[in-house]
């Protein structure tokens, strides 16, 4: 199915893509004509199932001849205003341009009971009022779908003082461990991120990943003019076809951040709207570009999500908000993805809507359905693993040992191994520590729960500096890392 067919609401309407601009139920749409630009190079020309070779590094040559990445893109070039009068605007319902204060509050957060124009972010409407348009993506169709998506890449090396803690996470990290775990999703790129570091881009496209808009440089897009609406999209539209040779058909506001006025422009620029409706808030927690959530917080949404579904709670499908945007929120996704494979069937969020055609090019066909059957989460004794290798200061590192689950290394437990920097004090067995009123008397593991005092194991009981003991992350409101809370 091509992307313009619509949700379960409204199935059956009239498919109105098509290579050249056209007209049927909803508004007329064009494909965004760009100036003679290079030819994408070192990229597929169709969907290719297989996985790229991982590598550690990818090419750090950046495009050129676009705005100041992250600066609001000019809207007065000749390509943009070709675009603006392209636009049919008595299809553009005539929305207020909305106003934020300097701490990102709505002046006014309501255009009444109403809602006129179906503004997500005062009543999360998802069908526009506006009958020309088609309803937003925001679910996945059948019960047991996890539609994966990542906003905000791709996630680009740092060259300042958080490049120790961010780089080994970014990419080509996330696309090496879906390459890994077989799993494809729907990315959201900011324009500026594919200027920066094009070769990455290429390696989602490469990987079988869907490739989508996120806008140039990630405003509230009901705060911007209608100028600035076209030169948001327009610029990453262009910068994703020249690094990948792609012109796609899907974005996704930032914040949610839609309403009317600015869907019929995405429209019009061969755009479709794709929200969500489960919020991970991974972008919140405690890490460059994000807030201060506890990452248990974070823990706790993924938890609640497979028990509902394993509870019978909640069967339903769900497109799920997650990011590429630092190390916190890479890592919690590849935490998490041997989980919910086994739980749900995790497929991109586009394919879980019957998408198979996301960009104008018709030769890259995707399928709807999971891509190839999920890696299992590694056996308890792998076979190439030692006997007896589990446990602190045995499993940490790359090329180290095996582990069970995050308590047995220093990072993530990652398909039986641990992810993180080698243990220099790795060793054969395993020594234990006693746990001295409800402390931890040494580096180990707890070798049991009858070694700690009553009360102090569990969820929040072993959290904070007074380092109580845990056995696994749930014990804590952080990481539990080699039997203490940090």
């Amino acid at each position: 199915m091509l992307i313009t067919k619509s949700l379960v609401i409204i199935a059956g309407a009239a498919q109105v893509y098509a290579a050249t601009k056209t007209s049927g139920d909803y508004a007329p749409q064009f494909s965004p004509v760009f100036p003679k630009m290079p030819k994408a190079t070192g990229v597929v020309t169709s969907y290719d199932p297989n996985a790229f070779p991982k590598t550690t590094s990818l090419s750090k040559k950046q495009l050129e001849g676009y705005p100041e990445p992250w600066s609001a893109p000019p809207t007065d070039t000749a390509e943009v205003k070709a675009i603006y009068n392209k636009i049919d605007w008595s299809k553009v319902p005539k929305a207020p341009v909305r106003k934020q204060t300097k701490d990102g509050n709505w002046v006014f957060d309501t255009d009444g009971p109403k809602d006129p124009y179906c503004w997500w972010s005062d009543t999360n409407c998802v069908k526009p009022k506006a009958s020309y348009l088609p309803p937003d993506i925001y679910t996945c169709e059948n019960d047991g779908e996890w539609g994966l998506t990542y906003d905000d890449g791709p996630f680009n090396l740092y060259d300042d003082g958080n490049a120790k803690t961010e780089n080994k996470y970014a990419e080509p990290a996330l696309y090496n461990f879906l390459a890994k775990t077989n799993q494809k999703a729907t990315l959201f790129y900011i324009g500026s991120n594919v200027v920066t570091y094009p070769a990455a881009a290429k390696r989602g496209l490469n990987d079988g990943h869907h490739i989508c808009v996120h806008t140039w440089s990630h405003p509230p897009m009901t705060t911007q003019t209608n100028k600035q609406v076209v030169a948001e999209l327009y610029w990453s539209l262009k910068a994703i076809k020249e690094a990948t040779g792609i012109t796609t058909k899907c974005w996704r506001p930032p914040q949610g951040d839609v309403d009317d006025r600015v869907r019929a422009i995405a429209w019009q620029m061969g755009l479709r709207t794709v929200i969500w409706d489960e919020d991970s808030n991974d972008w919140q927690m405690k890490a460059p570009g994000g807030g201060d959530l506890p990452t248990s917080t974070v823990d706790g949404y993924f938890e609640k999500w497979i028990n509902n579904y394993k509870s019978g709670k909640d069967k339903k499908g769900h497109i799920v908000l997650e990011h590429e945007l630092n190390h916190a929120t890479v890592n919690m996704s590849m935490f998490w993805m041997p989980k919910l494979q086994e739980t749900f069937t995790v497929l991109p969020g586009l394919a879980c809507n019957g998408i198979s055609q996301p960009y104008w090019e018709e030769n890259f066909v995707y399928p709807t359905g999971p891509t190839s059957k999920p890696n299992k989460p590694s056996p308890s004794n792998p076979s190439n693993c030692d006997s007896g290798s589990y446990g602190l200061g045995n499993g940490d590192g790359y090329n180290g040992a095996c582990c069970k689950d995050q308590s047995d290394c220093q990072d993530d437990c990652i398909s039986g191994k641990c992810d993180g920097p080698k243990n220099p004090n790795s060793s054969s067995s395993s020594s234990n520590y006693d746990c001295i009123n409800g402390k931890c008397d040494g580096p180990s593991k707890p070798d049991s729960s009858s070694s700690c005092k009553s009360g102090y194991r569990g969820k929040k009981k072993g959290n904070g500096p007074k380092n109580a003991c845990c056995s696994t992350q749930w014990d804590c409101n952080d990481d539990c890392v080699q039997g203490r809370c940090t």
